[in-house]
């Protein structure tokens, strides 16, 4: 069973990398299509280079050995940035499929982060 667990851990994981990761360097490098996708939302496009490069930060903390406090804090992160997203895209009136993306990527986060394996959790012994 552990293993299962280990295996979807890393299914998961690595698709919520691969599509944080990418999404935060297009956000970061401000490609047009993605620029598009904000001007709805009224952010500056500074605050959109911050928020790649914090999600790109991010992957890289969960992905690497050790530092699991660290992981902790990039998973919460995460989190908040993807239903951040879709928060402000209802804000908007923005709803037309730009919520799903950043909705399955929140529920992939809390899937990676509830099936990691102990060696990446934060484990307290009283």
């Amino acid at each position: 069973m552990e293993k299962k667990k280990t295996l979807w851990y890393w299914i998961i994981t690595a698709i919520l990398s691969f599509c944080i990761f990418s999404g935060g360097l297009a956000q970061a490098m401000q490609v047009e299509g993605v620029l598009k996708g904000f001007k709805p939302l009224g952010y500056p496009t500074y605050f959109i280079s911050i928020i790649g490069i914090w999600k790109m930060l991010g992957i890289i903390a969960i992905l690497i050995p050790g530092f699991k406090l660290l992981k902790e804090w990039a998973y919460a992160g995460i989190f908040f940035v993807m239903t951040g997203a879709v928060i402000s895209h209802i804000a908007s009136n923005n709803i037309s499929g730009q919520i799903v993306a950043p909705l399955l990527l929140a529920v992939f986060t809390v899937l990676s982060w509830y099936l990691r394996p102990a060696n990446r959790k934060i484990i307290s012994v009283n």
